[in-house]
């Protein structure tokens, strides 16, 4: 496995997107939606640097299953969600790939009656994205490579990882 983005590197660029959002929302009470499972060491990193009176909500969507590297149908499990109607919603992700699931949990987000819905991923795969959907902020941009740790696996496994590494040849699925 080769380090793609060490965990300085993500810290620091945490440290800038926090900023950034704290900023954008200016005080405001915000509503921070996860996608599980990839999120929650992103989520509990960022959500340390928000000075912003926020509460958290969780929510499972999964396209991959077991040690499948490309996307299938998505699974929306959402019933951990509490009422929404009226929040401005923040929606964390690890990643941005296709861009179907945070497309997908966007338009569903806004049929609750949300005042807004914006979006936040740790990783963007501008190569691989085929739904046209630019998430509000981002940690970092990275080539199209398979990549794991920081909340990220393959097979479930790898997550626990500090840093961001390009997986060797997993089995495409």
């Amino acid at each position: 496995m080769r380090v793609l983005i060490t965990p300085e590197q993500i810290q620091q660029r945490i440290d800038e997107v926090a900023r950034d959002i704290a900023k954008s929302y200016q005080g405001q009470s915000i509503t921070i939606v996860g996608v599980l499972t990839g999120c929650i060491v992103f989520l509990a990193d960022l959500i340390r640097r928000l000075d912003l009176p926020l509460k958290i909500a969780l929510v499972q969507a999964s396209s991959y299953r077991g040690k499948a590297t490309t996307a299938g149908t998505l699974h929306i499990q959402d019933d951990l969600l509490p009422e929404l109607k009226g929040r401005h919603i923040l929606l964390i992700d690890d990643i941005l790939d296709t861009g179907t699931t945070m497309k997908h949990m966007v338009g569903h987000l806004q049929t609750l009656g949300v005042a807004s819905v914006r979006t936040a991923v740790l990783l963007h795969k501008r190569e691989r994205q085929q739904v046209a959907i630019e998430p509000d902020f981002v940690g970092f941009n990275i080539p199209n490579e398979f990549v794991v740790g920081y909340g990220l696996d393959y097979d479930d496994e790898y997550r626990n990882l500090p840093y961001i590494g390009i997986l060797d040849a997993p089995d495409a699925s």
